[in-house]
């Protein structure tokens, strides 16, 4: 241990500030030794406190000094930029200081789209194009505990008509994109898009195991990468003193740092220059349980194709003060612009405090001029590895502690640094193109994220954001389509299910192959086709062609690539039943109890065509 004679600091012996851990340094490797220098230096000599003498539980020290060693290197900068940071927002937040002090909010410009018009199949199109060229991350580092559900959340079904999960209608909808790309862009059909889910510890060997055992739906092995999030130390105090965990004096408390972290792993798996080397010009961030998602990507993808954004965020019409943040240009003193998500609890104060008295409120459209922000992100690639060769993928964080009283001088309870994903444009240079993308609601934004009791107390008219009205969401959504496209579909009943009252549509359900954008489903309906509220039609082939269809009842086809098949004519049965069910029922599987609803399988037509050839079913 030669090497410890040259650790020294100040010209004096930097290990007597904790003369337990000098003790024991006998006991650590060279590198181990520069770890515990550095966080006597950042004022951290507690962690030692309790050490005993050489001897005794060497594993477990050498234990502390490895999980201090992940912290260190999974943190751009290191633990010393960890504590220097904490220290300077535990000081402003100690403070009360706003963090857009200065900053004067004004309306982003963007494009609001309206569903199935001519701009918005052009831009569809424009999307579909440009598909091949992407790249999909998806951010799934959380738990259903939230929910009510012990599993993953990409394990839990997005509708329980066909028990698709998340996961799998992600990846079958990437899949799709890839073909009809392919279709519109023959002569570049060997391109793959790339899929990386981020993980987390709660998440990482599930989420490996749900793809492998599921033969990873469809895709190639090789498209998909998993990149593991690590958490973060948690803070006791302002002056940034990393936590003891409760349960091991040996271990350093540690809590997720959030959806930001994704920047910061991309940049350092390499994979964004591999992309670049491969000719890929986007990067598409999506979220872990909204169903509805990829019925609004190809559009928002022809957005930012056409006006060349480098940021296109995915919005939604935004009621004023709504609780989603909304997309705002904020305008500094010194000339400073940015385009980001502003909280909705801090967009209202910061309109009041610029000169607008009324703060948040719905313009002559019935909705606030601030879009809502669904965190799904468009990054141009060229400019997202410029941006990330700076900071190495390290976003602006914030911290938000729970003081035990006005004097703010000490924690009810440890905190720790946070970032979110959507902060990225928050260091872009001022000619960085960031817009925006509006969607209508029913279109785009369904996430499940609330348990059934909280989402009964959501004051009416505000959505449930649940299990329950998420499937709603997705039936909702197939009607409106098919509607747009000519087919009579009855307007829905309203229920209540787990004390939520949603609007009950036909319940119908499409694999993304069989259309992907509002044009292939209006080149896949013909004629006059009927269906009523009571209805269930699942359509799973790519060929299918619905003709002159009435259908009152339940009608399931399942058809090969190589099969073309007209379906038409009455189709009447007793059809599928929705039967209430309560979410306190432990004899109810979770996935079915969360929603306060589980769907009678009681009569159909069910229609299998497994030989290539031309089909037509007229009933």
């Amino acid at each position: 241990m030669a090497s410890l004679s040259q650790l020294t600091i100040n010209g004096g012996d930097w290990s007597a500030k904790s003369p337990n851990l000098q003790k024991n340094l006998s006991v650590l490797s060279p590198e181990q030794v520069r770890l515990a220098q550095m966080l006597l230096d950042m004022g951290q000599s507690h962690l030692f406190e309790h050490w005993p003498e050489p001897g005794v539980d060497d594993e477990e020290k050498k234990s502390f000094f490895n999980q201090a060693n992940l912290l260190n290197s999974s943190y751009p900068g290191g633990l010393a930029s960890y504590i220097q940071n904490a220290r300077k927002l535990l000081t402003d937040s100690k403070a009360g200081k706003n963090p857009f002090e200065g900053f004067t909010p004004s309306v982003p410009s963007g494009e609001v789209l309206n569903f199935g018009d001519d701009e918005f199949v052009t831009f569809e199109e424009v999307g579909i194009r440009e598909a091949r060229n992407a790249a999909f991350v998806l951010v799934a580092g959380g738990l259903g505990e939230r929910l009510g559900y012990n599993g993953i959340k990409l394990a839990l079904p997005s509708e329980t008509v066909t028990g698709t999960c998340f996961l799998q209608h992600y990846v079958e909808s990437i899949l799709a994109l890839q073909e009809a790309s392919c279709r519109l862009v023959p002569d570049q059909c060997g391109q793959q898009i790339p899929l990386v889910i981020m993980t987390s510890d709660d998440t990482h060997a599930r989420t490996s195991e749900l793809l492998k055992s599921n033969g990873y739906f469809g895709m190639k092995a090789e498209q998909v990468k998993l990149l593991k999030q690590e958490k973060v130390a948690c803070l006791d105090d302002n002056d940034g003193r990393l936590a003891v965990d409760p349960s091991n004096k040996y271990k350093i408390q540690t809590k997720p740092h959030g959806h930001g972290d994704v920047h910061s792993l991309l940049y350092s798996s390499g994979l964004l220059n591999v992309w670049h080397d491969a000719g890929l010009k986007w990067v598409l961030f999506f979220q872990d349980t909204n169903g509805l998602l990829f019925k609004a990507i190809p559009a928002a993808l022809g957005v930012s194709s056409s006006k060349k954004y480098h940021v296109n965020s995915l919005a939604v019409p935004r009621k004023a003060k709504e609780a989603i943040g909304g997309i705002t240009k904020l305008t500094h003193a010194d000339g400073r612009t940015m385009v980001i998500n502003v909280e909705y609890n801090q967009l209202d104060p910061l309109l009041r405090a610029s000169g607008y008295p009324d703060g948040d409120v719905n313009c002559e459209t019935g909705y606030s001029p601030f879009p809502g922000n669904i965190n799904q992100l468009i990054l141009e690639l060229d400019s997202y590895i410029e941006e990330l060769s700076k900071t190495k993928g390290a976003i602006s964080e914030f911290v938000n502690p729970k003081y035990k009283d006005a004097t703010k001088t000490s924690f009810k309870s440890s905190t720790r640094l946070e970032c979110m994903m959507q902060d990225y444009p928050k260091t872009l240079p001022p000619t960085a193109r960031v817009g925006f993308t509006v969607m209508d609601t029913w279109l785009g934004y369904a996430p499940v994220k609330n348990n059934p009791e909280d989402a009964a107390k959501v004051p009416k008219g505000n959505p449930y954001h649940s299990a329950t009205s998420g499937e709603m969401a997705i039936y909702r959504a197939n009607s409106l389509i098919l509607k747009k496209a000519g087919v009579q579909v009855e307007d829905p009943l309203k229920q209540v299910f787990n004390k939520q009252e949603v609007e009950v549509w036909p319940l119908v359900t499409w694999k993304p192959k069989w259309a992907v954008t509002f044009a292939e489903v209006r080149s896949k309906v013909c004629g006059s086709s009927s269906i009523s509220q009571r209805s269930t039609m699942v359509i799973k082939g790519q060929n299918v062609y619905v003709e002159g269809l009435d259908l009152d009842g339940a009608l399931v086809i399942n058809s090969i690539d190589d099969a073309e098949v007209k379906v038409g004519g009455a189709v009447q049965n007793k059809g599928w039943s929705i039967e209430e069910v309560n979410y306190k029922d432990a004899s109810v599987p979770e996935e079915m109890r969360i929603r306060g609803f589980k769907i009678n399988k009681v009569e159909q037509l069910e229609l299998n065509y497994t030989e290539p050839g031309k089909f037509c079913q007229k009933s």
